[in-house]
């Protein structure tokens, strides 16, 4: 994938020039300009404002409609190979074993390839900034190198299966994130889910992330199947479980939210990851832990849940964000290869909830996903102070069909910016 194009030295300046700008956390703009300095915004406005009596480097982006980088709250860059491998199951836990079997045939080699060409597909549809969940924590960090992205990579961890004591998977992976470079990429950890994990670990994971001011990614709500498990002890993957000899005394009138919030596992560094299914508390637990929701709409609709409840997370004031989730829980279009794409999920959002407005849905993949990685006001937005991410897009109409356009938007992006390089160099007219 290579090396960004166009390093921009730290106090460099440059003014681009667009037909519009949609800044996210303002209203949009008509013939907007950007101030560059270095790898941050230093002022967005009117090009008649700030183009009066700067003498800097110019680049007029011509008709194109300028907005924040995409953040991709929760992926899974290493299944990206797996697309169309598994029919939509009849049972949750049916997926969670071809899965789990097909990881086990794979090589590092093909992980690594499988990222490889995730990171690729995110970068040509407006992604700058991903939630990686890392299964193969070898791949760290050569496969940073390779991508211009910004990516957080949540170690993951589980353990029911294997029997490892909980300390012992925490320190193993606490041990690697240690070796690991910080940067513009870096490492935190993701216990998988309340069912795959021991109490424990969710609990001391937690702890470790709060101490060291990280985030945590954890699956939670998911499935029909996990509610059952959690809530009445019972169901296919209660049973499926008991029979691999996970200890199931956690389980029974609790929903899967209120157990981690036992084991002091939510918080505002929480990434909750689907939160499909709730109980009755569940939403005032999310919202007044600060707990973050990452939804992750193409990957819902493959599994058929039930509607997701986005209107009552966001009324009872959680964060919601959006996410991809892996190729390996998605449709294979017939007529077209499956992608990873945060315009695609935005698309089918607004799909599943016609009510919800244009400006409200690009939120959820930009200022939204910046706040739970802990990037808000530094990601997700163009304003003065926040990174230079952003990414460029046809665009010939008003300023008030900005939203709609970027929500509607089909297609790879015209440019891209990371940290004010250039990811994928604009062609200037």
């Amino acid at each position: 994938m290579g090396e960004p194009a166009d390093p921009a030295p730290r106090q460099r300046t440059l003014l681009l020039r667009a037909r519009a700008a949609l800044p996210v956390t303002a209203p949009p703009l008509r013939d907007a300009a950007i101030l560059l300095r270095g790898h941050r915004i230093e002022a967005v406005g009117a090009w008649r404002n700030l183009a009066r009596g700067y003498t800097g480097r110019r680049l007029d982006l011509g008709e194109v409609l300028v907005l924040p980088g995409l953040i991709n709250a929760h992926c899974h860059l290493d299944y990206t190979g797996m697309a169309g491998l598994f029919p939509p199951p009849r049972q949750f836990t049916d997926w969670i074993k071809q899965i789990t079997v097909t990881k086990q045939t794979w090589s590092d080699e093909e992980f690594r390839q499988s990222w490889f060409s995730g990171a690729r597909m995110l970068l040509r549809t407006g992604t700058t900034t991903v939630g990686d969940i890392e299964a193969v924590p070898a791949l760290l960090p050569d496969v940073w190198r390779a991508t211009p992205l910004r990516v957080f990579s949540f170690l993951e961890m589980t353990g029911i299966r294997s029997r490892r004591n909980p300390q012992s998977i925490l320190q193993e992976a606490l041990g690697r994130i240690r070796t690991l470079p910080e940067g513009r990429c870096r490492a935190w950890l993701s216990p998988h889910s309340p069912y795959a994990t021991k109490p424990e670990l969710l609990r001391q994971s937690a702890e470790a992330s709060r101490q060291r001011g990280w985030a945590m990614a954890t699956h939670v709500g998911e499935s029909a199947a996990e509610h059952q498990m959690f809530t009445r002890r019972r169901g296919e993957m209660f049973e499926w479980l008991k029979r691999n000899e996970r200890d199931m005394s956690d389980c029974g009138n609790v929903s899967a939210v209120q157990h981690l919030n036992r084991q002091n596992a939510l918080g505002p560094h929480l990434l909750a990851v689907h939160v499909n299914y709730l109980a009755r508390g569940d939403c005032a637990l999310l919202a007044g832990t600060g707990t973050h929701v990452v939804h992750c709409p193409h990957s819902h609709s493959y599994f058929r849940h039930r509607a997701f409840p986005y209107r009552t997370l966001s009324r009872s004031g959680v964060n919601v964000c959006l996410g991809t989730d892996s190729l390996a829980s998605t449709f294979q279009p017939r007529d077209q290869p499956a992608t990873l794409s945060l315009f695609s999920e935005m698309r089918e959002f607004a799909a599943r909830h016609p009510k919800v407005g244009p400006a409200n849905i690009l939120r959820l993949a930009t200022v939204n996903g910046a706040r739970a990685l802990g990037r808000a006001g530094k990601l997700g937005e163009l304003a003065a102070g926040a990174e230079a991410d952003l990414i460029a897009i046809p665009f010939t109409g008003g300023s008030r069909a900005a939203a709609r356009a970027a929500v509607t938007f089909d297609g790879p992006v015209l440019a891209s910016m990371i940290g004010g390089r250039w990811a994928i160099p604009p062609q200037t007219p």
